[in-house]
């Protein structure tokens, strides 16, 4: 489904939830430039994955006060993301496991409440989990987060935070294998950008199973990203957790035209000693001035990556004024 943002506030049927759109910029839709950054903010609950689930397994659940843990770390990152210390003050955000009132999330709703604390507009896509299916066995290395309980009402999702109006909003469901209790999902908009119009595709991949899942996901998102011209970026979490899963996914990605400034392993994603690089920017039809990664910030075991974007010059247009018809056109530069 897709819909001008203006145009409607909620749709429950597909879990989209637009708020704080008196946040929205007219002026940064003239922009020369974008900085786009991409964090999974595994619900701001912390970095320490694999020692949580260990102690956990024990009967130590930390931290104890949940929702003033949450808010402090929603706090934090808004920090992180204002004050051009870490990183530039991104114009849009995509964040991943942006748990909806979990309990896990201490019953918070990250996406919105780090909205307000940046002072940006923001939707979320809600995953829609399975109620009362009891999650299955995943492989033990795998097996570290903190599920949400099966009678819990919230939800996890993506979002996008921005300062730019978002428009053609759309959920993209993505095809599972073992862990239907975990629905995989990337969200897509579009936002004027100078004189184009730049399309921008938030994913979360499945960690599971072999690399083939992860690539029948990403190739069932590559499908809605072949259907226009326009300027295209995809990014977030592609959990390729092993030197050989970022190969093959760049490879994947760079068989379709897209780019990435980022080496193959840099590292966005810390647990146990241990250091992946899971979460990538890839871009077609525009032009990475700089990026990089966002450490330290401690309130999630992923870093945030970022990267400044602007228009070829061979994608540009100006408009002319013919004073003495007094008309306008748009010409190729």
């Amino acid at each position: 489904m897709s819909a001008p943002v203006s145009y409607f506030s909620d749709d429950p049927s597909q879990g989209i939830e637009i708020g704080n759109q008196s946040a929205i910029s007219g002026e940064s839709r003239n922009k020369s430039s974008l900085i786009l950054a991409s964090y999974n903010i595994r619900y701001a609950v912390g970095r320490y994955l694999i020692a949580s689930g260990l102690l956990r397994n024990i009967g130590y659940n930390f931290p104890v006060k949940r929702a003033e843990a949450i808010t402090q770390n929603i706090q934090t990152v808004a920090r992180a993301f204002s004050e051009n210390v870490l990183l530039p003050p991104p114009d849009i955000l995509a964040l991943q496991e942006a748990d909806k009132g979990t309990g896990r999330a201490g019953g918070q709703h990250v996406a919105a409440r780090l909205a307000e604390a940046m002072d940006f507009a923001y939707v979320h896509v809600g995953a829609g989990l399975p109620r009362g299916v009891q999650p299955k066995q995943r492989e033990w290395w795998l097996n570290f987060e903190e599920q949400v309980q099966l009678d819990d009402p919230g939800d996890m999702g993506v979002a996008i935070l921005s300062r730019l109006q978002l428009n053609e909003i759309t959920r993209i469901d993505l095809p599972w294998h073992d862990c239907p209790w975990r629905p995989r999902l990337a969200m897509a908009v579009t936002v004027n950008f100078g004189p184009q119009r730049l399309r921008l595709f938030n994913v979360h991949i499945d960690p599971h199973g072999p690399p083939g899942n992860q690539h029948a996901q990403t190739e069932s998102l590559l499908e809605h990203t072949s259907t226009g011209e326009e300027p295209t970026v995809v990014l977030g979490d592609f959990n390729t957790l092993s030197k050989q899963k970022a190969t093959e996914m760049r490879k994947l990605m760079e068989s379709q035209g897209f780019s990435t400034p980022f080496p193959t392993d840099v590292a966005t994603w810390r647990g146990a000693g241990l250091r992946f690089h899971a979460d990538w920017i890839f871009v077609r039809g525009v032009r990475v001035i700089r990026s990089g990664v966002a450490r330290p910030l401690n309130v999630s075991d992923h870093w945030p990556i970022w990267a400044e974007i602007e228009l070829p010059i061979s994608n540009c247009r100006f408009e002319i004024q013919v004073q003495a018809k007094g008309t306008s056109g748009m010409l190729p530069r």
